[in-house]
């Protein structure tokens, strides 16, 4: 991994550590939670950002954290917690068979990686047929990311200056190019981009007024897509056809 991605994912790291960063962490768990109970098979990977325990309420049996050597407490906590640690240097080359995992989340690593274009391949040829991704990032659609504009003409951000953010029509675009079919979007982080936790406190009741007014300028989105395999049927279980216990007549010729 080069200097600019090291400096890039612990500059989002120390922000996540920010009142800021707690509320976001707090919409994006509850919203991962919800999203990856349901999802079943055997394989379930987190790419990047330890602090989220993205996995959490999934049930399968094999469950990866992908992480750099940069947070090395952090992937300590989760080994001792039950998790795989796989250590990548580079998300960009992930330490997968192809067609190994049955689910991915990617918890703000397209915004801060050098070729997230590459990442995404990476994730889709590691996903089995109907693998399932889940992506969370920035929307520059909203009112963090106008204050972020503004920071960096003035020098004063309010996200890490490093990301590159995102916005949903876009990584739709780059989904679709690689047949990962987006189902569902959701939105969330309504509040103005208050640096403090009263603040954020304080514009609470912005979350139900946010997602029934203006829902798609939530400051953060949470994406769910499936890998399509073009040609490829889901085929049911095979019908057994089991022999009749009844005795059957069988035709005789007639005698002379």
């Amino acid at each position: 991994m080069d200097a600019a991605s090291e400096k890039s994912i612990i500059a989002l790291d120390l922000w996540l550590q920010s009142p800021a960063g707690a509320y976001v962490r707090a919409f994006e768990q509850a919203c991962l939670d919800e999203l990856t109970a349901d999802i079943f098979g055997f394989n379930a990977l987190q790419i990047g950002v330890p602090q989220l325990d993205a996995l959490a309420a999934n049930r399968m049996p094999n469950k990866w954290q992908a992480a750099t050597r940069t947070s090395t407490s952090n992937e300590l906590a989760f080994a001792a917690g039950g998790k795989q640690i796989a250590v990548a240097l580079d998300f960009e080359e992930l330490p997968f068979a192809s067609h190994s995992m049955d689910l991915i989340v990617l918890p703000h690593v397209l915004e801060f990686a050098q070729e997230p274009h590459q990442v995404l391949r990476e994730v889709e040829r590691v996903l089995i047929p109907e693998g399932q991704v889940i992506i969370c990032g920035f929307n520059p659609a909203s009112l963090w990311g106008m204050r972020q504009g503004v920071g960096k003409v003035t020098n004063n951000g309010y996200l890490p200056a490093s990301g590159e953010f995102i916005s949903m029509p876009r990584l739709k675009d780059w989904l679709k190019l690689l047949n990962l079919g987006v189902t569902r979007s959701h939105f969330g982080c309504y509040a103005p981009p208050c640096r403090t936790a009263h603040w954020l406190s304080r514009f609470s009741m912005m979350e139900s007024a946010g997602r029934r007014w203006w829902p798609y300028l939530g400051a953060v989105y949470v994406v769910h897509a499936i890998k399509r395999v073009k040609g490829m049927h889901i085929i049911g279980p095979a019908w057994n056809k089991k022999t009749s216990k009844r005795p059957q007549a069988v035709p005789a010729a007639n005698r002379e």
